[in-house]
């Protein structure tokens, strides 16, 4: 049972950086760092938005997994 929840965090683990690395993809260089102020106002829409979404329910369930592989392990 431990092992599987430890391949199930790795595949959510690879999957969140994934995700995030697609969100950075749009920014350019300037915006990994800080640099480009202009797009923290700005609205998501439609696919940006969609893969915002996931990457929330991704870390989401990350932690709970996290949590559950540390009680189970205890």
């Amino acid at each position: 049972m431990l092992n599987i929840l430890f391949i199930v965090q790795t595949i959510l683990g690879v999957t969140l950086i994934i995700a995030l690395l697609l969100q950075l993809r749009g920014q350019g260089f300037s915006g990994t760092f800080g640099g480009g102020s202009d797009s923290i106002y700005r609205t998501r829409r439609g696919v940006e938005k969609t893969l915002f979404q996931f990457t929330i329910g991704l870390s989401v369930a990350f932690m709970i997994i996290a949590v559950v592989t540390s009680i189970y392990k205890a």
